[in-house]
């Protein structure tokens, strides 16, 4: 279907508007056609034609002041949206110099692709919806009231090892160089959770960041998550509480599964922004939780890190695009030999314990099988003399009740353990 561009507005990019909370109907909200006065051409003191000297932004988002928050630049639905970009630019900059206060946000779209641009800051990307109006509010409170990241403090009371004051340096001084994507990985062990919750805390210090999502991949991690954060930056709300299912808005931490997130950003109920959060955690970073919970990622196009334990070497090629990552490298690395070999050593190195049963050194086959149990394959239409199975590919084609048992005994029995018996 070919749309004129008043068709585009009225039938997609005020219904969009309409979901993020703005009423178009509303002068204190958003004013289309918004007049900006120009300067005339050199040598003209007056106006030669009715609009001369005047450019009419398609829409304008007011703040509750009543001052503009954002120019929104359309095109007809067969166009490309990037043609309005730098038209949209120019409105933006024109009403400052009209009405003074701050630089208003970018925004250009046909109806079926959006892109956002805070101008001055950080390049155009394409993003899913509008903001709210609380959203752009809360923008632009970052933006003058943020400070710069280099130098801001780190509480080593929190992640205080050598490697881990890298790790939230590397990407402090990212954000400050305008990337977005970020991947640390990290040995197990080596305090990945308390790495990320000090980045935190420095970001809501430095007014880099109100609202921080830490998505996990099951409801165990997400209790020790809530935990440790509960521990270390107890003054910040966080989210869910005990009991709660819906999504409180006014917090300042959440952590959530995401399977939770992608029923809650699927909930037409309840409208949850894809510009509600400031920074987001991506903890066990790989390829397949984005084939299969990828929607929640591309929803929410904010500052993202990415966590895993994956050796560097062996770390998927995808996950490496997924972030950003130059030539398949993080953002930082810090491996298990390091942490072995450090002095002192910030982990054990480990030992292989090699458990074998009968059934793993003789195989399966006739002479292995007691003539009780021949009897019952032969009464099930089997073939005994067919069996014949070695150690290796047990659990691969056949698989033997008691042998998993036993290793997982054997491994309990020898497993180091503290004064109360726990492994």
């Amino acid at each position: 279907m070919t749309r004129s561009e008043a068709q585009t507005r009225a039938e997609l990019i005020d219904r969009q508007l309409a979901l993020a909370g703005w009423n178009v109907q509303d002068p204190t909200q958003v004013v289309e056609e918004f007049d900006i006065l120009t300067a005339l051409p050199e040598g003209v003191e007056e106006s030669r034609t009715p609009y001369e000297g005047h450019q009419f932004s398609d829409y304008v988002l007011l703040g509750k002041d009543r001052k503009p928050l954002a120019v929104i630049e359309a095109k007809k639905s067969s166009r490309d949206a990037a043609i309005g970009r730098e038209q949209a630019k120019q409105y933006c900059y024109n009403i400052r110099k009209q009405v003074g206060g701050e630089l208003p946000f970018c925004f250009y779209t046909n109806g079926h692709e959006l892109y956002f641009w805070d101008l001055e800051n950080s390049p155009p990307r394409k993003v899913v919806g509008f903001p709210t109006r609380d959203d752009l509010e809360r923008f632009a409170y970052i933006r003058r009231n943020r400070k710069p990241l280099t130098q801001e403090y780190i509480n080593t009371s929190i992640a205080g090892r050598d490697y881990q004051i890298r790790a939230i340096r590397s990407v402090l001084e990212g954000i400050e160089q305008k990337k977005r994507d970020f991947l640390l990985v990290m040995a197990t062990g080596t305090g990945k959770t308390r790495t990320c919750i000090a980045m935190v805390d420095a970001l809501m210090r430095a007014g880099h960041a109100e609202k921080v999502l830490f998505l996990v991949d099951r409801i165990a991690l997400r209790e020790q998550a809530l935990a440790a954060f509960k521990e270390h930056l107890a003054h910040e709300p966080r989210w869910p509480n005990v009991g709660e299912k819906l999504i409180a808005t006014d917090r300042r931490v959440y952590v959530a599964t995401y399977p939770t997130m992608l029923n809650i950003i699927r909930d037409e109920a309840q409208y949850l922004s894809p510009h509600f959060f400031d920074f987001i955690v991506v903890d066990e970073s790989h390829r397949s939780i984005y084939n299969t919970y990828g929607e929640v990622l591309d929803y929410f196009k904010t500052i993202t890190l990415g966590l895993t334990a994956t050796p560097t070497d062996v770390i998927d090629h995808n996950t490496c695009q997924l972030f950003y990552c130059e030539e398949g490298i993080p953002t930082f690395a810090y491996t298990y030999e390091e942490a072995v070999n450090n002095v002192p050593p910030y982990l054990c190195n480990f030992q292989v314990m090699k458990i074998q049963t009968k059934f793993q050194m003789d195989g399966i086959s006739k002479r292995t099988i007691s003539l009780e149990d021949q009897k019952k394959l032969i009464l099930q239409g089997k073939e005994v003399e067919d069996i014949n199975f070695e150690g290796a590919q047990l659990e691969k084609q056949v698989i033997n009740k008691g042998t998993n048992t036993l290793i997982v005994r054997e491994f309990m029995e020898e497993a180091i353990k503290d004064a109360n018996g726990v492994v």
